[in-house]
């Protein structure tokens, strides 16, 4: 099948004005061979017989990889606070940022 019958230019010139892209001519012909290339890929994986291949959800055997819970030393919270530009009721104090308009 030809890069025409399985997209049509004015198609990706349509769908990259609703996407508010800019396209010059020549970047509309290279995407659509682009996009026609890849669904002559897409067709070949179709045309696969694969009836008899059962399905997976992943390619390589999974493992834990979590880390043990393991208790360990910490730092000491005054100390932590004391080095904080401004601590209120044993926590650090930042700025709002949500829901504040600049004057």
């Amino acid at each position: 099948m030809s890069d025409d019958e399985r997209i049509a230019r004015e198609t990706v010139a349509k769908v990259s004005r609703l996407a508010r892209l800019a396209l010059t001519d020549d970047e509309i012909d290279e995407t659509t061979a682009q996009l026609a290339k890849m669904l002559d890929h897409f067709a070949d994986i179709d045309a696969l017989e694969l009836a008899d291949v059962e399905p997976m959800t992943q390619p390589y055997p999974l493992r834990n990889v979590f880390r043990d819970d393991v208790e360990r030393a910490v730092l000491d919270r005054s100390e932590v606070l004391a080095q904080a530009p401004k601590a209120v009721d044993g926590r650090f104090e930042v700025p709002p940022i949500l829901g504040l308009e600049e004057s």
